[in-house]
Parts: C-alpha cells; sequence; structure tokens
C-alpha cells in the first residue's frame, strides 16, 4: 500500500488547492464590496495593484528556484495573499506600501520558508506588521467614509492620492470630515479619546460612530462575518478557530466593560470595529499556521480573542490582530505537541 506524504494545508474534501482558494476569494468579496461602498475605489485599487504584484513576485521567485511557474501560481495561494494585504492596508495609501508589503509577503515570509505549506507565519499578516513598524504615519492614515468626507474621492482623485499626483496639503483636504474631523478608525479614535481624559460614551458621540458603532466599520464586519459563516457552510474552513477568536474578545470585553464601562470598549464594539470579523475568518483559520488538532484550535483561537483584547486595550495599537496572529503562530507548533487528539481505539482509564 502506498501512503501519499504531503504538507498542509490539508482538507477532507475532494478539493484542490486551486478550488478551495477561489472559494475562499469568493466568499471574502461581499466584505470587500462593502468596503469599497463605504471607503471608496481606493480599495479595489489596492487590491487589484497586489495581485499584480503577488503574481509577478511569486513567478520571479519560481524561476529562480527552478520550480514549475504555471502550475504554482495557478493555485491561487498567491492571490489570496495580496487580496488579504490590499484590504487591510489603508484605501489612499501610496502604490509603493503596497508594493513593498506584497514582495515582503511573498518573496520572504512565503517562499523564504519553502513555499507554500512551509512557512511559519501568516504572510499577509507578517507584510502587515513589517509595514506598520516601518512606515507609521502611511499605515495610520487612514480615510473616512464617503459619507462623512468633507469632499468624497472619485476614481480619479483615488488615483492621483495613490500614486503622487497629489500634494499633502491637498490630500488633507481630502481626509477632513464634515464637521472637521480628521481621518481615524473608530478604535483608534477611542483609544486617542481615552487618553485625552473622555469617557467611552462622550466618545461615542462623534460624528465617526453611528448607533454606538463606527459608520462603515459595523457593516464591513457584518459582511465579513456572512462571508465566514459561508465558508463553514462551504467546510473550507472548521468552525472552532473562528468561534474561539469572536467568542474569547467577547468574554474579555464584557469583564473589563462590565468592570469600567467609562473606559472600556463594549463588547459589540470590540466585534464589529476594525478586522475583527476578517481576521476571525479570513486570516485566523490559515490551515498552514494554525493548530490542526480540535482542542488546539479551541486554544490557538481563544489565544488570538484573548491577545487582541489586551493589546487593544493595553497595548499600543488600536488593533491588534496582526500582532495576535503572528503570537498565536509561533504557539501552533507548542499546542499541537501538547494537545494531540486521541489515538483510535483509546479507552479512558487506562
Amino acid at each position: 500500500m502506498a501512503f501519499k506524504l504531503a504538507s498542509s494545508p490539508h482538507f477532507k474534501a475532494q478539493m484542490q488547492t486551486k478550488t478551495v482558494m477561489q472559494r475562499v476569494i469568493l466568499c471574502a468579496l461581499p466584505g470587500i464590496a462593502t468596503q469599497w461602498y463605504f471607503f471608496g475605489w481606493g480599495v479595489l485599487i489596492q487590491v487589484c495593484l497586489a495581485i499584480m504584484v503577488a503574481l509577478l513576485s511569486e513567478a520571479v521567485v519560481l524561476k529562480l528556484r527552478n520550480r514549475p511557474i504555471k502550475a504554482t501560481v495557478s493555485d491561487n495561494s498567491a492571490i489570496l495573499t495580496a487580496l488579504l494585504i490590499g484590504i487591510s492596508i489603508p484605501s489612499i495609501a501610496p502604490w509603493w506600501l503596497v508594493v513593498v508589503g506584497t514582495v515582503f509577503a511573498i518573496v520572504i515570509v512565503k517562499h523564504l520558508y519553502g513555499g507554500l505549506g512551509q512557512n511559519i507565519f501568516n504572510p499577509a499578516m507578517a507584510a502587515y506588521v513589517m509595514l506598520l513598524i516601518s512606515f507609521p504615519v502611511q499605515m495610520t492614515s487612514w480615510s473616512l467614509p464617503l459619507t462623512l468626507a468633507q469632499t468624497p474621492m472619485d476614481l480619479s482623485l483615488t488615483l492621483s492620492a495613490i500614486f503622487g499626483a497629489m500634494t499633502p496639503e491637498q490630500l488633507n483636504l481630502y481626509k477632513l470630515g464634515v464637521d472637521g474631523i480628521a481621518m481615524a478608525t473608530p478604535l483608534d479614535t477611542l483609544r486617542t479619546d481615552l487618553s485625552l481624559g473622555l469617557t467611552m460614551p462622550e466618545s461615542l458621540n462623534k460624528a465617526l460612530f453611528a448607533n454606538g458603532f463606527g459608520v462603515g466599520w459595523f457593516w464591513v464586519n457584518v459582511a465579513y462575518l456572512v462571508g465566514g459563516l459561508a465558508m463553514i457552510k462551504l467546510k473550507l474552513i472548521r468552525w472552532h478557530i473562528s468561534f474561539a477568536v469572536i467568542a474569547s474578545i467577547f468574554i474579555c470585553s464584557s469583564f473589563g466593560y462590565l468592570i469600567s464601562p467609562d473606559t472600556h470598549v463594549g463588547p459589540l464594539l470590540q466585534l464589529f470595529s476594525g478586522a475583527t470579523m476578517l481576521a476571525a475568518f479570513f486570516i485566523a483559520t490559515d490551515p498552514v499556521t494554525a493548530a490542526t488538532s480540535v482542542r488546539g484550535r479551541l486554544l490557538f483561537g481563544a489565544l488570538i480573542g484573548t491577545l487582541v483584547y489586551v493589546i487593544r486595550t493595553f497595548g499600543g495599537y488600536p488593533d491588534a490582530f496582526a500582532f495576535a496572529v503572528l503570537l498565536a503562530n509561533l504557539c501552533a507548533p507548542f499546542i499541537d505537541y501538547y494537545v494531540k487528539p486521541r489515538s483510535y481505539g483509546h479507552r479512558s482509564g487506562r
């Protein structure tokens, strides 16, 4: 009898990696469309640019490694990595930012470790952290939702902003809201306001928030939640990691909010702001860098959710998913070693 040995990702369903990646990308489309609706053309431009750079980078590396180019590039893994990078960075970030991040993800994080199935870190999140640490100003220059912008940016203005045809002074005018507020994510705004001595209710009265949630960000998270549930239904991912991430954030933030509602973000705002649903379903569930057993996946997801809450509440970064995922990636082999499934035929008490 012959046994086939292959590296992760492994899927029980008889689906090729190419098919799995295609379906994951399709499930992400509702979230991407919602981001485009609220934050403009920059979302689609960054995604398209990242995909082109990812395919080119992968082809060059495969050529240098004397590996088959067409078969590997067509597995769509590079496209999915580029997609995650493109939707994770600010929509009007300069073009070179997404180029640097995508090249780093494909060449360094993925192929330096041997290619798909060999990398120990999530490529998209490793690239995000590298960019955030190296270029903090560009990586925190988020655009306001179009409904709050003083002058919404159309396609031509967005292209000018991304490719450097607009002066910094002109660009700053498009980053101001109707009430003069500057660009910021809801979590970043709350963090800044709390450091200035404002209470949570006072901060939530700002125009950036609507019905207690960030304008646009709530619906973006809802869209990624729908896409994530579709992936579970299609058996592209298992529910354990996503459930553990969401449950741990909800539990931790509920305790914090009960103790001090004036200084802690409530659980629903934690879940429907920033990259929560995107990361819980599309990033943390990466089969290459996550734990493998059922109990291991639950522990892996709970670790990510707890780290997210701790960093968001006490750390220096308002949205902490990239750091939490990378730290959990480091712990995945340790979790797999000590949290093993029982052997077939095992009897308790022996």
